[in-house]
């Protein structure tokens, strides 16, 4: 179930399965230079989501939180860039870490715990905000954030 505005759709998934289907409707009109940016606590989702988003794009790898690793790179119809900021403090350590660059232009970047950019999060991007945790229902909340993010909200159940 979704509710809409111009910029923004809210969608209710009631499983996994539900958020699958979101993440892959997602991925399938991903274009290059895209920016996702996950929002969510501990075992919102933002993982799964990923896998799907990837899987869509024909990634056959498996995803998984690149937590340690910080970025993770994966091919499919074009690169999936997942980078994980959870163990950075702020947007110092990832822009001197060489996490965004402009390798990126060529493909899809998802970023979890994209708040520790701060004032450097780009201006144009799709933000996935996922209430919830456990087993109950997740509520996520698309927002384009630009232009060019307006297309994934049409793709929204």
């Amino acid at each position: 179930m979704s509710t809409a505005t111009q910029r923004e759709r809210r969608f209710v998934s009631p499983d996994p399965a539900a958020t699958t289907a979101l993440g892959a409707a997602l991925g399938a009109v991903a274009c290059p230079a895209d920016i996702v940016c996950l929002w969510g606590d501990l075992g919102a989702g933002k993982t799964h989501l990923a896998k799907a988003f990837g899987a869509a794009l024909g990634v056959r790898e498996t995803i998984t939180s690149p937590s340690f690793i910080l970025m993770a790179e994966y091919r499919g119809r074009m690169p999936l860039f997942h980078i994980d900021l959870y163990r950075l403090v702020d947007a110092t350590d990832a822009l001197a870490g060489g996490l965004i660059d402009d390798r990126q232009v060529e493909g899809v970047t998802l970023v979890e715990w994209p708040e520790r950019l701060g004032s450097a999060l780009p201006a144009a991007r799709l933000d996935v905000i996922i209430d919830g945790s456990g087993d109950d229902p997740r509520t996520l909340t698309l927002r384009s954030i630009g232009e060019g993010a307006l297309r994934y909200l049409k793709v929204v159940p």
